[in-house]
C-alpha cells in the first residue's frame, strides 16, 4: 500500500502529465504532415504519430548503462531511429517539418541553446515547437546529462531570439508537487546509497505526501513560479 502510493505520486506529477499532455497534442494534429520527434530515444511517440509522416531523430550514443552513475535505464534500444545525428546539425533541410517534438531531451545537450536554434531552422515558417524539459533534475543517462533544468525565463528567451512566440505554457505540477515527487523516491535513495532498511522511511515520506497533497489541492498551485517538475511548451514560427 505504502509503495504503490508512492510510486503513483511519482508518476503522477511529472510522466503522467507529460504524457497526458504530449497525447493531446499529437492527437489534435491534422492527417499527413510532417512530424519530427527530435531526441526520440526509443521512439515512445511513434505509435501514436500514425496519421502523421513520423521521423525520428536521435544521437544514439546512450545504451542504458551509461557511465553507472546516477539514474540509468539499464537498457535503451535506439534502432528504430530514423535519422542518427547530433541534434543540433540534422541533415535535413531549412523548413523540413510541419512539427518538431523534443521532450525531456535538452537537459542531455550540453549547449541546449544551439539545439533550440537547429530546431527552429528545420521548424517551417508558421510551423509549431513543442517543448518539455525538467525544471531541476537528477543525474540520469549520466555521463549525458550536462543541465539540471529549465526555468520559463529560459525559453522566453531562446525561443523569442530563434523566431518564435510561445503559444501555450503549462506547468507540470508546482512547489508542493515536486516535493511529493522526491518523497517518492526517497526510500529507494536510501536503500541504495546507505544500504539500510527503508520501512520508517517510507512511513513518513508516506504521511508527509499525503499532507502535501491537501496543501496542494487547497489552492496552493501558484507556487509553480518557484519550483515544479517542468514546463510543456507549444511555440509557433512566425
Amino acid at each position: 500500500m505504502i509503495k504503490k502510493k508512492l510510486r503513483n505520486a511519482l508518476y503522477e506529477h511529472n510522466e503522467g502529465h507529460r504524457n497526458r499532455w504530449i497525447r493531446k497534442e499529437i492527437k489534435a494534429l491534422p492527417s499527413g504532415i510532417k512530424f519530427l520527434d527530435a531526441g526520440a530515444g526509443e521512439c515512445k511517440w511513434r505509435s501514436e504519430c500514425s496519421h502523421l509522416t513520423y521521423i525520428s531523430q536521435d544521437f544514439c550514443q546512450y545504451e542504458g548503462s551509461g557511465d553507472g552513475r546516477g539514474l540509468q535505464t539499464g537498457k535503451w534500444d535506439t534502432h528504430r531511429i530514423d535519422i542518427v545525428s547530433d541534434i543540433t546539425d540534422i541533415p535535413v533541410q531549412d523548413g523540413e517539418f510541419d512539427v518538431v517534438l523534443c521532450s525531456e531531451v535538452l537537459e542531455h545537450v550540453p549547449h541546449p541553446e544551439l539545439a533550440v536554434k537547429e530546431l527552429a531552422r528545420v521548424t517551417k515558417q508558421g510551423g509549431t515547437l513543442l517543448l518539455t524539459a525538467p525544471f531541476n533534475s537528477l543525474t540520469h543517462f549520466a555521463p549525458y546529462h550536462f543541465c539540471t533544468g529549465f526555468n520559463i525565463y529560459w525559453y522566453e528567451k531562446h525561443l523569442q531570439e530563434n523566431g518564435f512566440e510561445i503559444v501555450e505554457t503549462e506547468n507540470c505540477g508546482d512547489y508542493f508537487t515536486y516535493f511529493e515527487q522526491e518523497l517518492a523516491r526517497l526510500g529507494s535513495v536510501v536503500k541504495r546509497y546507505t544500504k539500510k532498511g527503508t520501512f520508517l522511511v517510507k512511513l513518513l515520506s508516506l504521511l508527509l505526501l499525503l499532507r502535501l497533497e491537501k496543501i496542494s489541492r487547497g489552492g496552493a498551485n501558484q507556487s509553480y513560479e518557484l519550483q515544479c517538475s517542468g514546463y510543456f511548451i507549444k511555440a509557433v514560427k512566425k
